[in-house]
Parts: C-alpha cells; structure tokens; sequence
C-alpha cells in the first residue's frame, strides 16, 4: 500500500460525513432486513456478506494491487488507518453475527440503533462542539449527545414495544447511560463497530434481567 493510494482518506478527527451517513444507513438496513426475514434468513445474508468482506480485508493487506482498487471503490467512506488494517465494516459484521447468535431480538435491536445513531451523533457533536477531553479524543460534549440519543431511542422503543414501560424513566436513561459508555471507553485496539454493539448488548440484558425486560 503506497502512500498515494491513501493520501485522500479522513481520520477519525475528522467530520467525514459521508462515513457517517453511510454508518448510520447501512445499520439501519441491517436492521430493517432483520426485522422483515427473522433470524434464520438474517444469518444466511449476515454469512453471504461475511464471506466476501472478511477475505477480501485480508487479501488487500497483502495485494497492494487489489487494495488500491478496494480504497478507489470505497475513499468516501473508508477511513486513513483502515487503508492498512480490516475496515470497520468487518467489525460490524463480526459484532452483529455475534448478538444474533447470543442476544435476544430486542437487545440486538437496540444495541444496533445506539451504533446507528448514538455513535455518529456523538462523533459530530464531539467534534464541532467539543470543548473538555474526558478520555483519549472523546469529550464531554460527545458524550452528552452520545446519552441523550440513546436514552431517547431506548424510551421510545421501550414504549412501542411495551417492555417495562411502568419504569421507563429509570430504564431509558440507564440505557443512555449504557450507550454512551460503551461508546466512550475503548476495548484495546479493537474498532469500535465490534465493542460498541456486544459492550451495549451485555449491559442492555443486565438491564432487562434486573427490570423484567424479558419478561
């Protein structure tokens, strides 16, 4: 991989909001084809999808050919240090096979929506608003947003979908509290698009167990 071919790319301090919109969008389809085929059909296009990605991150990092090309075909949403490692959407696709096969629907839903929206919201706002580093590149700004999205999403959907309603004000903003520190503490060298959702995912089901979410 030669500089060339990645010299164009955004970093992650960057806004880069064709990444995010592109985030945000395919994780709410990945939501959507969830929703419509169930579980068993989910896996079948989750593995079609892993199949080609997975080899295809790996093949690059050794054929500075079929990277250049890959960067080419993606350098609006791929970021600077993904030019030489597995792209973010490896990890999601790792993450999301990883709460369809442990997690209940409705916590792999709302673990899938804080990445969706809690995680670029709270890169957007982190980055045009944010003032006080709390830890690494994350601010206290990002972080607010980061909550206040996720406990919204968590009460309405908690609402709609009738799951412990009698406690919303105490469940959503916990939620937000979960979304928000498993968007701001970071898991080793681990992208964010794996330990956001399953981070979520773990923290949600403690929820629903002490709550009588599952219920």
């Amino acid at each position: 991989m030669t500089m060339t071919a990645s010299k164009n790319l955004q970093s992650k301090s960057d806004l880069h909001l064709a990444r995010k919109l592109w985030h945000m969008t395919g994780i709410l389809g990945m939501i959507a084809v969830y929703q419509y085929f169930g579980t068993k059909q989910t896996w079948w296009i989750l593995a079609g999808f892993l199949a080609f990605f997975l080899p295809l991150d790996w093949l690059r990092q050794h054929r500075p050919t079929l990277n250049r090309a890959t960067i080419k075909v993606f350098s609006l949403v791929m970021r600077e240090h993904e030019a030489k490692s597995f792209s973010g959407l490896s990890y999601l696709l790792v993450g999301a096979a990883i709460l369809l096969a442990f997690f209940d629907r409705h916590i792999l839903t709302l673990s899938l929506l804080f990445l969706a929206i809690g995680d670029p919201l709270a890169s957007l706002v982190g980055i045009r608003f944010g003032r006080d580093r709390i830890l690494g590149n994350k601010t206290l700004q990002g972080t607010f947003a980061a909550f206040a999205a996720c406990a919204t999403i968590a009460g309405v959907y908690y609402y709609l979908n009738g799951l412990m309603t009698e406690r919303l004000l105490i469940v959503a903003p916990i939620s937000g509290l979960i979304g928000a520190a498993t968007e701001l503490i970071p898991i080793g060298k681990l992208d964010d698009n794996l330990t956001c959702p399953v981070l979520s995912a773990i923290g949600l089901s403690v929820l629903f167990y002490l709550y009588g979410g599952f219920a």
